[in-house]
């Protein structure tokens, strides 16, 4: 059995998907992960991009979502966060056009996450399908490498039957690999090759290999070129990269991000404070004069 120590990459499972071509979508040319990032966050926004991270493409990641699988935060404060993180550089939301097989296209909404803090022309590049390989030396497909190899060591330690080593899990990581390249999250790709295993499997290897071969998902539909828009983070408005500092519009960016208050109008407090003001005052009057008449019956007593 493998013992290594699962990679932090894994997601939680329990964590829901977004409709298909939705969701989260990473960036590509991404440094490899490691204890300082997001260390120049504060604490709320450091821990909800830290989540985000862990999580696989296509999943949900809307405010109510958030909100929800992460219980210490509400959803101003998940809104907030990722407002935050837009305008630090990690996350951008945009509007693409799939193409189908069959030559049938739909729009589809995807939210962009960069572990990486990226200015804001790396995402003009990024609109206009221009490399950006040459802002890190982080060589392409190694995050999805590993997050294959780990979903090996898991599928070891959860099927009692698939006794693979190291050696072999790191055999298997490419062809694992495949999957998650084709939008498969590691859920899938563990249940996809964890279910209906024979009691007794002579050559775990062999099984696991011959799996992930035979039941590789389709490739995900390409989005056509040139077809991408950027749109504000807050409200959804589409404009061009150069309109959307921090992936926000003019408008969004000089209000702060506020939900509607809740609770009594201002001069109907302004009245009650009038209100409570004057009693204590009446009452302190009150007390004032019985106190100069119980001076006054000492007096004549």
């Amino acid at each position: 059995m493998a013992v290594e120590q699962l990679s932090p990459a894994l997601h939680a499972p329990a964590h829901p998907m977004a409709k298909p071509g939705f969701g989260k979508q990473s960036v590509p040319d991404q440094q490899p992960r490691g204890k300082a990032d997001f260390g120049h966050l504060p604490a709320r926004e450091a821990s909800i991009a830290w989540y985000i991270d862990r999580l696989p493409d296509g999943a949900d990641i809307s405010i109510k979502t958030l909100s929800r699988e992460l219980p210490a935060y509400g959803q101003q404060a998940v809104a907030t966060a990722l407002r935050s993180l837009a305008d630090a550089g990690h996350l951008r939301r945009f509007r693409e056009l799939l193409c189908g097989a069959d030559d049938t296209v739909r729009w589809v909404q995807r939210t962009y996450f960069s572990r990486t803090q990226r200015p804001d022309a790396w995402w003009q590049s990024m609109v206009r399908g221009e490399s950006t390989e040459e802002e890190t030396d982080a060589p392409r497909g190694e995050d999805v490498e590993e997050r294959a190899y780990a979903a090996m060591v898991q599928l070891a330690y959860q099927v009692p039957q698939l006794t693979l080593s190291e050696n072999a899990c790191r055999e298997l990581a490419p062809y694992a690999a495949e999957w998650l390249r084709r939008g498969a999250s590691e859920d899938r790709l563990l249940r996809g090759i964890g279910q209906i295993v024979p009691k007794v499997v002579h050559s775990p290897f062999a099984f696991v290999q011959a799996k992930l071969i035979r039941e590789l998902p389709p490739e995900l539909p390409a989005p056509r070129q040139g077809v991408r828009i950027m749109e504000c983070g807050e409200c959804g408005v589409p404009g061009e990269p150069a309109a959307l500092p921090g992936g926000l519009c003019r408008p969004c960016r000089s209000q702060p991000y506020a939900y509607e208050e809740r609770g009594l109008a201002a001069d109907v407090v302004r009245g009650k404070a009038e209100r409570i003001r004057y009693e204590l005052r009446d009452r302190d009057r009150g007390r004032g004069r019985e106190r100069a008449r119980e001076r006054e019956r000492g007096i004549l007593m």
